[in-house]
């Protein structure tokens, strides 16, 4: 892997990443250069598009909604690379939560964010799209199985709901557990944090208090991920089950799997 590919220096693009070089637990790790994960394409630069389009691409997942394309556009178009979207939320429910972000006032923020508010509010989600959306990650890889690799996963942030679809893909691929949180956590690193926006006249601003209120949305934190995990366990009974019954995975689709993103 060149120091590129690592640690690229995207000014429009955040919390890109490649995801390889994880161990699995037969001893095996994910092959360089064909998973990659980031923040929405549309405010890509030039340089940030030449980039991408180096990276020899089959195929950009979109996990957003059609709330959060409206509000942030499209990705920018990268040639002879496919477009995928699976929205992994509701419209309505971005919408409404941008809404809260960008324009609540302090009382408000103080009504539905705090008191530990937040933190549930992250942990429903992640449980919601992990029993709720097996058709989605299933589908997802499905496609990864069959034929598109190289692949960049994102959502708006790149930190939820690409990081989760990212951890259901090493759940597959048999990923060591520790590797997967520590792959999802790196999205805390200062330079790779989804920036927040609030409207001038917002009450607060961006207050100490606004900033502490809204951390937990603009964060992640183990206990989300494993919020995700529990509910595979409770759901399923584990992570075969959940493979094979939820998102219906079948073995040779899992070997095609493993066979396109590990090495050898």
């Amino acid at each position: 892997m060149t120091s590129e590919t690592v640690e690229p220096v995207l000014t429009g693009v955040r919390n890109f990443r490649e995801v390889g070089g994880l161990p699995t637990t037969d001893g095996r790790r994910v092959r360089q250069g064909v998973l990659y994960r980031s923040g929405h394409l549309a405010h890509a630069t030039e340089e940030d598009t030449a980039f991408l389009s180096r990276l020899g691409l089959h195929t950009v997942f979109d996990f957003r909604n059609s709330a959060d394309q409206a509000l942030e556009g499209p990705d920018v178009e990268l040639p002879g690379v496919r477009n995928v979207n699976i929205p992994l939320s509701d419209p309505a429910e971005g919408a409404e939560f941008w809404t809260m972000v960008r324009e609540g006032d302090l009382p408000l923020l103080r009504s539905l964010l705090g008191d530990g508010q937040a933190e549930a509010r992250m942990v429903a989600s992640y449980r919601l799209m992990v029993g709720q959306r097996t058709a989605e990650h299933g589908r997802l890889l499905r496609e990864l199985a069959e034929e598109s690799v190289p692949a960049l996963m994102h959502c708006a942030a790149g930190k939820d709901r690409a990081g989760l679809s990212i951890a259901v893909t090493l759940l597959a691929l048999d990923v060591e557990r520790d590797a997967i949180e520590a792959d999802y956590l790196e999205s805390n690193a200062p330079h790779r944090r989804y920036r927040i926006h609030r409207s001038p006249g917002a009450g607060g601003g961006m207050s100490p208090e606004v900033r502490e209120l809204l951390a937990p949305l603009f964060e992640v934190r183990p206990a989300y991920l494993h919020a995700a995990f529990d509910t595979i366990t409770d759901t399923w009974g584990g992570v075969e089950s959940y493979l094979s019954e939820g998102l219906g995975l079948t073995p040779g689709l899992r070997e095609r799997l493993r066979d396109r993103l590990l090495e050898f």
